[in-house]
């Protein structure tokens, strides 16, 4: 997943710990407030989901970016409002 948004471009930082957790509670605390248009969530990781479902009911375009066909998660992919899949 690294070298495939590398390769798009993106600067990627890596962290350890329960990061999603707090990163998923951030972004729907921005989106229901408002804060935020656009949610873009770049993971297979379903963590996420009540994120994207929230950020979408707050009127925030969602949109879920997957790792290859192999990294996807269908759950977050129908979550989003677009779902990019890298190759």
């Amino acid at each position: 997943m690294i070298q495939a948004a590398e390769a798009h471009g993106f600067a990627v930082v890596t962290t350890s710990g329960d990061v999603d957790v707090r990163l998923a509670v951030d972004a729907t605390a921005d989106a229901v407030a408002g804060r935020i248009d656009v949610l873009v969530i770049v993971s297979r990781d379903t963590d996420f989901k009540p994120a994207l479902e929230r950020a979408a009911e707050a009127g925030v375009a969602t949109v879920a970016i997957a790792p290859g066909s192999h990294g996807r998660s269908d759950a977050l992919q129908k979550a989003a409002s677009r779902a990019i899949t890298l190759e």
